[in-house]
Formats: structure tokens, C-alpha cells, sequence
């Protein structure tokens, strides 16, 4: 019997990437990082023994583990996947980020059709992660060319193993003239903070309104030293929604992930709207304002490379110029990217 909805939105983030790249030493550093979140890792094998799986999940036997902090590796082919995603979106599963590795033979565009393809209300897209070997990528790229292809595809590369070449520099800046718009990471280890891929759970339950500590785990000596930036943003004054869209539509490159609630004032006078944004996928999610609750727009905005002081300046022009009235269409935009409110809303 299936359990009711949680009305939460779990990410499911594909992490890609050829042989050897370093896609499970990266999971497994995600798992041990998590702060506190629970994470569900579908791990897709190639080959009749499941090595990665076995080596995600430390024990051997059955291609279903379940770990201790709650996590389930499954070896899975493509008619598999939504079995196994509506199991880890039940709610008495309590999985807050699901992780889909793909076999180093993969081809990632597929698993991410799927995981849009799902009518799940409990699932989101959480973006396609790219893992590339920095040692070994000049080679990777001469034996299988359509490597560029995945690249263009991305939403993050994480340009893994830069501490075993001369020019640490050299690789992630060939990464960075093949993608499109995608952030771009170096790593060691495949030691990526957890809060570049999904929200770590804060570690206590707030009640009320939302603070940045939600938004945006600032615990600095936890993070990793990855390459990225956060900007947050906070106005008192309702945003203008075809201004809004506009900033979403034209994001600059490395702006990876998106995350927050925005109030569009008269456009929706009893709705926030949620807003989940990774590399070029967008949606929002209306939602009744809690009673009492101070009517602010707050965003958190996180990439590589980014221009902070730029991305503020054009989000303060965003704000609405407060006039009572309202353009009829002024939503339609923001309509485009709410799930049932138009044929293609992850368009």
C-alpha cells in the first residue's frame, strides 16, 4: 500500500562521469558529510558484479543494502528507476537527497529524461553532476570524444584528482570553455561540500520564520574549500515577477544552484513562492503564507565564479516599483515553471 505524500520535495541529483573519474569515492564522501541528511544512493553498475555498490555500501551480498544512516544502494537499469524512486521518496523512509550514480559507461541525458519523466510529487530534478578524472582527461577525451557532449550537459563538473597534475589550473579552464553555463569545481578525493548539491539538514528544527541558517549552513569549519560563492538576498518589498524571470532566464555561468521563498506582493496576495533552481533546470512552488508570518523575499544564490556584487544589484532591480495594480499576465512567466500550471513547466 502506498504512503500519503509528505509534500516535501526531495532532490535527485544524477551524478555522472567516465571510468575511474571518481563518481563513488565522491558518493561515499557525501554519505560520510551528509550533516545529518539522510541520503538514498541508487548506484547503477555495469557488469555482473556490483562492485561499486558493494563499495558504497561496505558489505557485500545483495544489491539492496540498507545502511545504517539510512541510506539504500540498488544496482538498477533504466525500467527499474521509478520503483525504486518512489521507494525512497516514502515518507517513513525519512530520505532527505537522493543520489542516482550512473555506470561509468552511462549515458547521462537518459537518467536525467527519467527523473524528469517522473510524476512523483515528492521528487525534483536536482541536477546532473559530471565527475571528470584531471589526470587522466586529455587521454579520456582522445579515446571517447563524447565526453564534450556530457560536459555540454551538465549542471556541475567536479574536476576530480587535480592534486595529481602539474597545472591544477589547466583542466578546469578546458572544462569551463566546453560547458554550457555549468559550474565548475576542483577537487581532491572528490571532497565537494555537501551544501553545493543539496541542503544539509539544520541541526535542530526551526519553527517559524525561515532564517538564513536554513537557507544556508554557514558552519566554515566544515566546509571543504570548494571553489564556490553564496550571495544571499533579502527584500521587505514584493518583486516584480516579469523582472524576476527575466534575471532566471539570462542566470550567468556558474551560477549553480538557486534556492528560497519570493513574494510577488499583489500579483499573489496569499501565496509565497518557493523557488529550486540547479544549473538550467527551474521551478516554484506556490504556497500559502504562514499565519503572522513577515512577508520578505529571501534567496540564497550559489556558484562558481560568480559576481556577487553584480547578482545583487540586478536582483535589486527586480523589486517591484510598488503600484497598486497588476499587469494580468504578469505571472505567466512564473506560472511557466509551477508544475500543473502549464504542458512543460520544467521548459
Amino acid at each position: 500500500m502506498s504512503e500519503r505524500s509528505s509534500g516535501r520535495q526531495i532532490p535527485v541529483v544524477v551524478l555522472a562521469g567516465f571510468l575511474g573519474s571518481g563518481k563513488t569515492t565522491l558518493l561515499n564522501h557525501l554519505l560520510h558529510r551528509s550533516g545529518g541528511s539522510r541520503i538514498g544512493a541508487v548506484v547503477n553498475d555495469f557488469g555482473a558484479v556490483e562492485i561499486d555498490a558493494m563499495a558504497v555500501a561496505g558489505a557485500l551480498g545483495d544489491s539492496t543494502v540498507s545502511l545504517g544512516n539510512g541510506c539504500l544502494c540498488c544496482a538498477v537499469d533504466g525500467s527499474e528507476l521509478d520503483e525504486y524512486l518512489e521507494r525512497l521518496a516514502r515518507p517513513s523512509a525519512g530520505i532527505d537527497v537522493i543520489v542516482i550514480e550512473a555506470s561509468g559507461l552511462a549515458e547521462p541525458q537518459e537518467l536525467v529524461r527519467m527523473v524528469l519523466a517522473s510524476e512523483h510529487p515528492d521528487i525534483v530534478y536536482g541536477g546532473l553532476v559530471e565527475v571528470v578524472d584531471a589526470a587522466e582527461f586529455d587521454d579520456t577525451r582522445a579515446r571517447h570524444p563524447e565526453i564534450d557532449r556530457h560536459l555540454a550537459l551538465a549542471d556541475l563538473v567536479v574536476v576530480n584528482k587535480v592534486d595529481r597534475v602539474t597545472d591544477a589550473a589547466r583542466v578546469p579552464a578546458m572544462v569551463r570553455s566546453l560547458v554550457d553555463r555549468a559550474a565548475v569545481v576542483p577537487a581532491t578525493h572528490g571532497r565537494v561540500d555537501p551544501e553545493f548539491l543539496f541542503d544539509c539538514r539544520p541541526s535542530e528544527e526551526r519553527v517559524g520564520q525561515l532564517s538564513f541558517d536554513d537557507l544556508h549552513h554557514d558552519d566554515h569549519a566544515e566546509h571543504l574549500h570548494a571553489a564556490y560563492d553564496s550571495v544571499s538576498f533579502v527584500s521587505g518589498r514584493p518583486l516584480d515577477p516579469r523582472r524576476l524571470i527575466r534575471f532566471l532566464d539570462s542566470r550567468p555561468e556558474g551560477l549553480y544552484r538557486i534556492k528560497g521563498y519570493v513574494d510577488f506582493g499583489p500579483y499573489d496576495t496569499r501565496n509565497r513562492y518557493a523557488v529550486h533552481a540547479v544549473g538550467r533546470f527551474l521551478r516554484f512552488y506556490p504556497e500559502p503564507w504562514p499565519v503572522g508570518e513577515e512577508r520578505l523575499t529571501q534567496l540564497v544564490l550559489i556558484g562558481s565564479d560568480i559576481d556577487a556584487t553584480a547578482l545583487r544589484e540586478e536582483l535589486e532591480a527586480c523589486r517591484s516599483d510598488g503600484a497598486p495594480h497588476t499587469d494580468e499576465h504578469g505571472m505567466w512567466g512564473v506560472l511557466r515553471y509551477v508544475q500543473g500550471a502549464a504542458e512543460d513547466p520544467a521548459a
